[in-house]
């Protein structure tokens, strides 16, 4: 029985939260560019294939490590009109070999200023993402890492955004074969570190916003806001001239219960996420078992063997030909 195929031509586009696109897959991100239309599987249901427009998509947000393969191909986004920025995650774990597929830190700080110089530091979102503890990874040892990174890439950024690790069970399974001592933040663990984060950044040489990513933590007192990944508030920003995005993304006025008080209501959120998640609607392009950067925490990989498989597959056929990232 042939799959059942549903239609969208979203906004915006998500590149990708399950999988690295800018790192690995950026000629067939390139060419459903070119062509104005992707296909994507449902990772729960393969009868479900969703045909993506990009007809009026006006924003690409790219979740990336490692951007370098991607850079010679942003002349040529920029030039389709469409507006674009990133997501960047760079994590200090290179000792504990916890991003074992990652290049070294050095040329991934190199990466994330030369991102910068080229697109502004404005689209470019530094992700600090997930903090673990245990084991080396004290509190007092994550900090001293942040504070050398923000030091660094505090000039080329606005915002850092941070979450703490999930500790689903393949997740948690991964991290104990490394080391049993692996684990969340406790409720104190993520105010001391939050409390440090802010007082750190007060020192960097460019002060950044702070932000957590889908945390139900509530960390306003420090100056630090629950973030949208996919953020109406930028995406206008970027798009300041298109009637479009003003249109559908303009904040709209809800009357509050309280006589003559009224609340700005932003753009619907995203239903698909996870409840903490503020994002607005986005569709997303990647697939599940395609990222080869191995983190041990990763939850968008069943195992290295999937991962190895599905890259050989895709290897066999130009990217080009393929609608939907895996063939």
């Amino acid at each position: 029985m042939p799959p059942s195929i549903s239609s969208h031509s979203p906004l915006v586009i998500s590149a990708s939260r399950a999988t690295d696109i800018p790192a690995f897959h950026g000629e067939w991100f390139m060419a459903r560019l070119r062509a104005g239309f992707c296909r994507r599987r449902n990772p729960f249901n393969s009868r479900q294939e969703s045909l993506i427009s990009f007809a009026r998509t006006r924003v690409f947000v790219f979740w990336s490590k490692h951007p370098a393969p991607f850079l010679p191909h942003l002349a040529e986004i920029a030039a389709t009109g469409r507006q674009f920025y990133f997501q960047y995650t760079l994590n200090a774990y290179e000792a504990e070999g916890l991003e074992p597929g990652l290049p070294s830190l050095c040329r991934r700080l190199e990466t994330f200023k030369r991102l910068a110089d080229a697109i502004g530091p404005q689209r470019l979102i530094w992700r600090y993402d997930p903090l673990i503890v245990g084991g080396r990874l004290s509190t007092d040892s994550l900090l001293e890492r942040l504070d050398r990174l923000g030091r660094e890439l505090s000039p080329y950024t606005e915002k850092l955004v941070f979450s703490f690790v999930d500790m689903y069970r393949k997740t948690a399974a991964a991290l104990h074969r490394l080391d049993p001592a692996y684990r969340a933040p406790t409720v104190d663990e993520m105010r001391e570190l939050a409390r440090g984060i802010a007082s750190l950044n007060a020192g960097w040489p460019h002060r950044l916003e702070l932000a957590t990513c889908a945390e139900g933590i509530d960390l306003s007192a420090l100056g630090i806001h629950k973030n949208k990944c996919i953020d109406d508030v930028l995406i206008r920003r970027l798009c300041p001239q298109d009637a479009l995005v003003q249109a559908e993304l303009a904040p709209r006025r809800q009357l509050s219960l309280l006589p003559g008080m009224a609340t700005a209501a932003n753009a619907p959120k995203d239903t698909g996420q996870r409840t903490a998640c503020g994002c607005i609607p986005s569709k997303d392009i990647g697939a599940y078992d395609s990222c080869p950067h191995s983190c041990v925490y990763c939850y968008a990989n069943r195992s290295e063997q999937a991962v190895r498989a599905n890259l050989q597959r895709c290897r066999q056929q130009q990217p080009e030909m393929r609608e939907s990232l895996l063939p």
